[in-house]
């Protein structure tokens, strides 16, 4: 008897930074598909694209109002859903996207800054188990009150640790433009080694410190949760840190 496996894996700005690597991804994506895996993707929006948004709406005010502010930058990771989804269809898989409301992953009225209350995993898991691809956009969810939220910095990460919580996925696979968790910056040390494996308490420590593979809530959210984490890069083929 064959149970599939359920996979969240995670890509980040500089992963779907352009077309040609929104495709890489699509291949990545199918890759593990054909390795008999459901699997959720999330997305973040294509590199610089949320800073180029957060500038439109300092141009027009330095106190923006934060709830227009969450639809603005929500709307890079629509873009990147978009176009990944696509991508994986053009693959010939059947693939669909989904924003934070219509999901919904429910959040508080913390705008700017929400925290993940709820997700709502039904529909989603029907389309996974019936062979299709979920692509979801990262960093956004919908308040009680049935607006648009983001998560802060670095929130597709914490979308993803809660998405591999809430539908209870075998792991969760951050995909990044490193090969892993290094010893060291290795733009400052050359000397710096991989981590092959790392305990939460040490990522937490290492993320707060400023290393920026992951966002420290990110880490904390998988460390209460208990939740697998693989950090691996987009663009190697190596096994990356566990």
């Amino acid at each position: 008897y064959f149970i599939m496996k359920k996979l969240t894996l995670k890509f980040g700005g500089t992963s779907v930074g352009s077309i040609e690597k929104i495709k890489k991804v699509a291949n990545i994506v199918k890759k593990r598909k054909d390795e008999g895996n459901a699997v959720i993707v999330v997305v973040s929006a294509m590199s610089g694209v949320t800073n180029e948004l957060k500038k439109k709406s300092d141009l027009i005010s330095k106190s923006f109002d934060s709830k227009e502010l969450d639809v603005l930058l929500s709307s890079g990771e629509q873009i990147s859903s978009s176009l990944l989804s696509g991508a994986i269809i053009d693959l010939g898989i059947k693939a669909r996207s989904w924003l934070g409301w219509q999901i919904p992953i429910f959040t508080d009225n913390n705008h700017t800054a929400s925290k993940i209350v709820n997700i709502k995993t039904d529909e989603i898991l029907k389309f996974i188990s019936s062979g299709g691809v979920a692509v979801i956009a990262g960093f956004q969810g919908i308040s009680e009150n049935g607006r648009v939220t983001t998560l802060g910095r670095g929130g597709s990460d914490l979308s993803a640790v809660a998405i591999a919580k809430f539908f209870e996925t075998d792991s969760c696979e951050i995909y990044t433009d490193v090969e892993g968790i290094l010893t060291t910056d290795p733009s400052i040390n050359k000397s710096a080694k991989k981590i092959d494996k790392i305990s939460y308490e040490e990522m937490l420590e290492m993320a707060s410190l400023g290393a920026r593979v992951m966002q420290p809530n990110a880490v904390q959210a998988s460390m209460i949760n208990d939740i697998p984490v693989h950090v691996r890069s987009t663009f190697s083929k190596n096994p990356g840190t566990k």
